[in-house]
């Protein structure tokens, strides 16, 4: 799996997901700090990656659009530290494969995690 780490995470998050053995880059690696989340998702799309963000918007844009990839993960913690966003993000992923490889929006709050397989209608 690939991921695309948004700027509302931390540095800290592509460091844990590549420390497991993961794909990740932050989107100021690629110099697209002040991209908009449309070409964000677009470039995610293209190039077969999940999105982590902590920022909704990213669900409205692929609810709206009906887009059917890339999957999304979008935090939403009382305490979104990067200790507490990792321990969270690394417990979940062996959970939530399936669904982030059918393209899904996944929300993942303190207790419990929302998935939505996309498109949505």
């Amino acid at each position: 799996m690939k991921f695309l780490v948004d700027l509302a995470l931390s540095p800290r998050t592509v460091k844990a997901l590549r420390n497991c053995g993961y794909e990740a880059v932050r989107v100021n690696e690629l110099g697209m700090a002040k991209s908009k989340d449309s070409e964000i998702l677009e470039y995610a799309a293209k190039n077969d990656m999940i999105v982590i963000t902590a920022d909704l918007d990213f669900g409205d844009i692929l609810a709206f659009a009906g887009y059917k990839k890339p999957s999304v993960i979008i935090f939403r913690l009382k305490e979104p530290s990067p200790d507490h966003i990792n321990s969270l993000l690394l417990s979940a992923i062996p959970r939530i494969t399936d669904a982030l490889n059918k393209g899904s929006i996944v929300v993942i709050e303190d207790y419990r995690i929302r998935i939505r397989e996309l498109p949505v209608t």
